[in-house]
């Protein structure tokens, strides 16, 4: 039976195999230019269509940009190390500090738009209301170093938010955690589902990446003590942009 590997991948999977080997290696460093297509066709004995298709896979996975006129260059983006667990302890935002700095130090800038809208039909029945129940939207783009990184929208209940600084563009210091506990529904359970899939066009156009480079979907829903749900949060992120880690003892 064939595989897919060696000599029997195509020329311009191999080419770039071998130049992603070079960049992990440090051959090629964040901001050096790569080989061109009419030097890489050379250097391979191949097509110049070919050299651009492993050109673009390496674009495709967020290694290079390319710019007309100035070839393919290393990207300096250094991506988010998003600590999984670490990020929603109490102590974090009780202390009244911001999620994204648990995982970052860079300063990030947050567009945000808070809505009130009828819940769609998944959120309705994760936060267990009315299909036809309105709830708060809190939509954010985050944006690192000129990069958009993250799409992100978090619905709860009105019921809990209406009238609370939860509705407004700033939540204040800790956060709309914080403020869900000074509610007397302190988020006291985390549940998080991941998957990975191609973005819709809109998804591509607001992180500013190839329709062809996956994102990732998590999805996290904050029970208060009682395990009732407060929040339900989807996130859409750029593959390339993220590592998830999660340490936890055995």
């Amino acid at each position: 039976m064939a595989t897919d590997t060696g000599e029997q991948r195509p020329k311009y999977q191999r080419i770039a195999d071998d130049l992603k080997a070079a960049i992990e290696s440090g051959e090629y460093g964040p901001g050096d230019r790569l080989p061109g297509e009419s030097a890489l066709a050379a250097q391979y004995e191949v097509a110049v269509l070919t050299a651009r298709q492993a050109l673009k896979i390496l674009r495709i996975e967020g290694l290079v940009e390319t710019k007309k006129g100035a070839g393919a260059r290393v990207i300096e983006f250094r991506p988010i190390r998003r600590h999984g667990i670490q990020r929603l302890a109490r102590e974090q935002w009780g202390a009244g500090k911001s999620i994204w700095s648990a995982d970052e130090e860079r300063p990030v800038t947050i567009d945000v738009r808070v809505d009130t809208v009828a819940a769609p039909a998944h959120i309705a029945r994760m936060l267990d209301v009315e299909g036809s129940a309105l709830v708060c939207a809190r939509s954010r783009r985050f944006v690192l170093a000129d990069r958009p990184v993250m799409l992100a929208t978090s619905y709860l209940p009105l019921g809990l938010a209406e009238g609370t600084a939860i509705m407004r563009v700033d939540t204040g210091e800790g956060g709309t955690y914080a403020r869900l506990a000074e509610l007397g529904h302190a988020p006291a359970h985390f549940r998080e589902e991941i998957r990975c899939r191609l973005p819709v066009a809109e998804e591509a156009e607001g992180l500013a990446m190839p329709l062809e480079r996956p994102v990732i979907k998590l999805c996290r829903t904050a029970f208060d003590a009682g395990l009732q749900a407060v929040e339900v949060n989807e996130m859409t992120m750029d593959s390339a942009a993220y590592v998830l880690e999660y340490a936890f003892d055995a």
